[in-house]
């Protein structure tokens, strides 16, 4: 310490002692016994894991520079130490760019840092705040409820204090000019630079607009004082009604999940009553008194469809969200998921038919669209099933009328007794017995329709 002092001081010394390693670390002294217990093994590791460490070379407790060149390894870097003279240090004035007063004080430099400049000064950072001409503000920047200078003088507020628009409001003169909002301030400064950047940018380019809207300002600042002011009972009440609307909302899905299961099992029904209806209709036909009692019992589809009954039962019922929380528009347009595959994927062939994007940007307008559109391809769907099936039962009526007709006109012609020696009939349509009730499919939908109904009810 005596010696760098002097080296400071630039006073000479006398006779120097050359610096040792072991006079720094202290090594003089004897050295201590090492103890044969070697370290304990930490508890949690295995033995296997603990054998791997080389406990004779401990890892170092920080990390090193590792050079290859030098030999490489921990163990081969060593202190270089020599007799060499401290830098010196002056103390010296300075002086602040950031400051235009000029004042000066002293520090403790280097003597190779004495042109350097001041550190500290790069973090004086200075807002551009743009001028105009009074050309330009005649032309371009004029406003019905702020004057030149009233702008002039918000400028010159701006320049001082770097933006800082409470500052400004507390700072404003109120005895010369109009007293002004922070939102009135903040509206104006920057409808003059969007102004200047327009009038000065080069004709085609893409001008960047600082956007500020003052009403929506002024409503956030109005909710939030709103939200801060509310008394304990109030907040206690706000919880209680956010419980009860998760209530209603888990309800709400126990009911769509109910219907889910019961829809479900409605389609089953369905499926189970079509392959039986397709078994007898592949059933080999019986000659003599079976073939005639099959015949004599023939269902008909009911004539008339009601289309705004199956409008209501096919339109898609998208999830409604009326909570107070965010939620993506995208969301609304997702499908619900009591319909089947069967029927998304028909969707899907149909938007690929009509070049629709199956999931187009949710702006507001497309949503609102995207969503109409599925539900009258849903309505054609259906429409569509229903053609099919009613086609296929008109053509089994009509090869049962083709094959009743037959057989009348063979009983006419052998006789006007029959097999059973029943009495003869007057005309071929006394051959069926018609059952004017809708089928299974019709009375499920129906059923349904009818469920769904007090579901809605409850």
């Amino acid at each position: 310490m005596s010696a760098d002092v002097l080296d400071i001081l630039d006073i000479e010394r006398g006779q120097e002692q050359e610096i040792s390693k072991d006079a720094i670390l202290g090594q003089n002294s004897k050295p201590k016994k090492k103890s044969l217990v070697g370290p304990r093994k930490p508890e949690g590791m295995a033995r296997e894991v603990y054998n791997l460490f080389d406990r004779s070379d401990p890892p170092p407790l920080f990390m090193t520079d590792f050079k290859p060149s030098a030999g490489g390894g921990y163990k081969n870097v060593k202190a270089k130490l020599g007799i060499k003279k401290v830098r010196q240090w002056k103390w010296m004035p300075f002086t602040n760019p950031a400051r235009k007063d000029g004042f000066k004080l002293n520090h403790w430099v280097r003597s190779n840092d004495e042109a350097r400049e001041y550190a500290f000064c790069k973090f004086n950072k200075q807002v551009s705040i743009p001028t105009y001409t009074d050309a330009e503000y005649t032309q371009h920047l004029m406003c019905n409820t702020w004057t030149k200078a009233e702008t002039d003088y918000l400028f010159e507020m701006a320049n001082r204090f770097d933006l800082r628009f409470i500052i400004m409001k507390d700072r404003w003169d109120r005895q010369t000019y109009q007293d002004r909002d922070v939102e009135d301030i903040k509206d104006r400064y920057y409808s003059v630079c969007n102004g200047l950047k327009k009038i000065r940018a080069p004709p085609g380019t893409e001008v960047k607009i600082q956007a500020f809207d003052a009403d929506h300002e002024r409503r956030r600042k109005e909710q939030l004082h709103k939200l801060l002011s509310r008394t304990p009972e109030e907040v206690e009440e706000e919880q209680n009604l956010i419980q009860d609307l998760r209530k209603i909302e888990l309800r709400k899905k126990e009911r769509e999940k109910k219907a889910q299961d019961l829809q479900k099992l409605i389609q089953d029904n369905e499926q189970r009553a079509s392959q039986q209806q397709q078994k007898k209709s592949n059933a080999p036909v019986v000659s003599g008194v079976k073939k005639k009692k099959e015949r004599n019992s023939v269902s008909v589809a009911p004539s008339l469809v009601d289309i705004s009954q199956i409008e209501s039962t096919a339109a898609i019922k998208y999830p409604e969200f009326k909570t107070s929380a965010a939620s993506l528009r995208s969301s609304r347009m997702k499908l619900p998921q009591n319909i089947g595959l069967k029927k998304i994927k028909a969707l899907e062939q149909m938007l690929k038919e009509l070049n629709v994007d199956s999931n187009p940007p949710a702006f507001a307008d497309v949503v609102q669209q995207f969503n109409e559109l599925r539900n009258d391809m849903m309505v054609l769907y259906e429409l569509k099933q229903i053609l099919t099936t009613t086609e296929y039962d008109l053509n089994a009526l009509r090869l049962q009328y083709q094959e009743v007709k037959t057989e009348a006109a063979d009983s006419d012609a052998g006789g006007d007794v029959d097999v059973m020696g029943s009495p003869p009939r007057n005309s071929i349509a006394d051959t069926f017995e018609v059952d004017l009730t809708p089928n299974r499919k019709r009375k499920a939908a129906l059923e349904q329709v009818n469920i769904l109904k007090r579901l809605k009810k409850m």
